[in-house]
């Protein structure tokens, strides 16, 4: 940066010693000149100045002073070369204004002024020994611009303690307007904010990613900061960063992807998404690396240990997909007959410990450890205190254990947070996160977790069956029904739905109808509590529409088992709410509802509980409303739909007249 600094300054020192010339030999208005002068050899001391400490100059204000400092040069070469006329007709015709000596005074005082400053904001820590500096005559016309030039360079030159304070401002102008936001990312502060990151102190390691976080507002910003290396410098974070810090940088992972998902691979190839997976595992279940290999023998060891502890009932199956014997549990649900506490803990337990013997702890003996005063379940190794953790992902457990439990909290609403935003439309990514223990980390938090940490976790559960409901191996490989990590999420996503006033419905309500596909024939349970969510006394508007997306995904001819669902639906008494639903709901909800209503028409049209509910007469009125046929998919379902209730039920209609 020092041979580009010296080329700036070089015309304008070339300048100032032009004029410098000039004015000593000007013919005309010589006091007004020698004033000139005077300014212009302080100012020439300046540049030369600068010139030598071309290396530590902040490079944007350089340029920015510089070419204003260049224009006045220039113009005041122009203004001392009219007085150098020594031919009377010269100086008769040659008219000068005593107010441009004037203008040109102040303008080359401004110049003073600035350069000066530009000195001062480029020393180092040590000899600007925390004086104030004020701000330069050029901010006059944008006062914002200077400060932000003098926060970036206290990040470049400043003490650790004044680095952090400059983050800190940084964060307060991101905060306050999108253009600050920018103006800090064009003014170079990027670099200096990720070098803060690494080597600051906690506060200004907090402060520096939070900045970061809040500039990465649109994907141009987002793609800047991607090029200067955030997603390496995050993951070293991620990886031995203290817990805090670690929080704020998957807040700020969250906030990139979530404004420019073309950084989702890249995180992805600098191991976020495992890092994030361990910070939501740690003390939610015992971490393990997903690539630990086992053996059969340990896999049935281990089998035989959890067996004899809880009493579960555990037998070989063929897995077909992988055409090799593993170990499978019967494990209850953990929303069973007894919906005690204890019970429910107990179930839970079952989960988590048949997933971590199913994909293979790496340790050959496990011992259960309950905890009946917290209402939670952890598994941990026998060993525990014979061997060091063997967990891959580069934390110290024991400098986590020591943290407060808002620290961990918010970690893990975070970890959560990131692994959501990350997840969205990505399948490589979601492929990631499904090997891993996060599907069973996401149940238990869904169920335990503090409200926070809860709608991050069902967010991300949206997102990632989201994909799957689109990516069929997906879908085969993280959402068999027999997969006990997937028997959690699936419970814990029904036990929210049956809660009409869950904060969480509208993202739980959407997992399930994203793995409408998935599940069997006689897995019905489903049906009905998304059935009652149609009633506009018991749930709101939003969470019937996503209750009404949700079964038609169930009822539509895509789903293979398209006619049990619809029997179900209807035996839960959906048509009738369906036909309030039409009759009475908003313009969308009406659309959806009348969609899932021709599904249903079409697949089962001979049901009594159709023409009990007189659905042949909603679906003709419905035929009527522009607003309603105008919509592609209605326009194409409601004529058959139609069709066929008028073949199978027109008698049953006028019986129950």
């Amino acid at each position: 940066m020092g041979d580009l600094v010296k080329q700036i300054l070089a015309t304008p020192i070339q300048l100032t010693d032009q004029v410098i010339k000039a004015a000593g030999e000007a013919a005309t208005f010589k006091q007004e000149c020698s004033e000139l002068k005077s300014k212009t050899e302080k100012l020439a001391g300046l540049l030369r100045q600068a010139a030598r400490a071309s290396n530590d100059l902040y490079e944007r204000p350089t340029r920015r002073i510089i070419e204003d400092t260049e224009q006045v040069l220039e113009k005041g070469l122009a203004l001392v070369l009219k007085c150098r006329g020594n031919g009377i007709v010269k100086r008769v015709f040659t008219i000068i204004p005593a107010a441009a000596f004037r203008k040109m005074s102040s303008q080359l005082e401004n110049s003073i002024g600035d350069v000066s400053w530009l000195l001062r904001v480029s020393a180092t820590a040590t000899d600007r020994d925390d004086e104030y500096l004020g701000l330069p005559p050029i901010a006059a016309n944008e006062p914002i611009l200077c400060l932000i030039w003098e926060q970036i360079a206290i990040l470049y030159t400043g003490s650790v303690d004044s680095r952090a304070d400059a983050a800190a401002s940084l964060v307060s102008l991101a905060k306050d307007s999108v253009r600050y936001g920018k103006l800090i990312i064009e003014e170079g502060g990027v670099g200096p904010l990720l070098k803060l990151v690494k080597e600051g102190k906690l506060e200004g390691q907090e402060s520096a990613p939070k900045a970061i976080g809040l500039l990465g507002k649109d994907p141009e910003s987002v793609e800047h900061m991607i090029q200067a290396g955030v997603c390496s410098v995050f993951a070293k974070i991620l990886k031995e960063g203290p817990m805090k810090v670690q929080g704020v940088v998957a807040w700020a992972v969250s906030e990139l992807a979530a404004h420019y998902p073309k950084c989702q691979d890249l995180f992805l190839q600098h191991n976020t998404i495992r890092l994030l997976v361990s910070h939501l595992a740690f003390e939610t279940v015992e971490e393990h690396s997903k690539y630990t290999v086992i053996s059969k023998a340990t896999s049935m060891h281990a089998a035989v240990v959890l067996a004899s502890t809880k009493g579960g009932s555990y037998e070989l199956d063929e897995d077909t997909n992988h055409n090799n014997n593993t170990i499978k549990a019967t494990v209850p649900h953990p929303l069973g007959v007894n919906n005690s506490n204890s019970n429910s803990n107990n179930q839970m337990f079952s989960v988590v410990a048949n997933t971590m013997s199913a994909k293979g702890a790496g340790v050959q003996n496990h011992a259960v450890k309950t905890n009946a005063n917290n209402h939670g379940a952890k598994v941990t190794s026998s060993a525990h205190h014979h061997q060091p953790n063997l967990s891959l992902s580069g934390v110290s457990t024991k400098a986590r254990e020591v943290e407060d439990p808002e620290t961990k909290t918010y970690m893990k609403a975070m970890a959560a947070r990131a692994l959501w935003h990350l997840a969205k439309g990505n399948s490589p990514i979601c492929r990631s996160i499904t090997e891993s223990r996060a599907l069973l980390c996401f149940a238990v938090l869904l169920e335990k977790g503090p409200p926070e940490v809860q709608f991050n976790s069902a967010m991300a559960l949206m997102e990632i069956t989201a994909v799957a409901e689109e990516d069929s191996e997906l879908r085969r490989s993280a959402f068999k029904p027999n997969s006990p990590a997937c028997k959690a999420v699936v419970d814990q996503l029904f036990r929210v739905i049956d809660n009409p006033h869950s904060e969480l419905l509208v993202p739980c309500v959407k997992s399930i109808g994203n793995l409408a596909r998935t599940f069997k024939a006689t897995e019905t349970r489903m049906i009905s509590p998304l059935v009652k969510l149609l009633d506009e006394n018991v749930a709101e508007a939003d969470v019937s529409r996503e209750a009404c997306i949700a079964l038609t995904k169930f009822a539509c001819v895509e789903n293979y088992l398209h006619m049990d669902h619809s029997k179900a639906i209807i035996d839960a008494g959906g048509a009738k709410h369906l036909v309030q639903l039409v009759y009475l709901g908003g313009q969308i909800v009406q659309s959806c509802a009348l969609i899932l209503l021709s599904y249903i028409a079409m697949n089962v049209p001979d049901r009594e509980e159709l023409a009990k509910a007189e659905v042949l007469a909603v679906l003709e009125w419905a035929s009527k409303q522009s607003f309603l046929i105008q919509i592609e998919t209605v326009d194409n379902l409601l004529p058959e739909a139609k069709g066929k209730l008028e073949l199978y039920q027109s008698r049953g209609s006028r019986a129950y007249h």
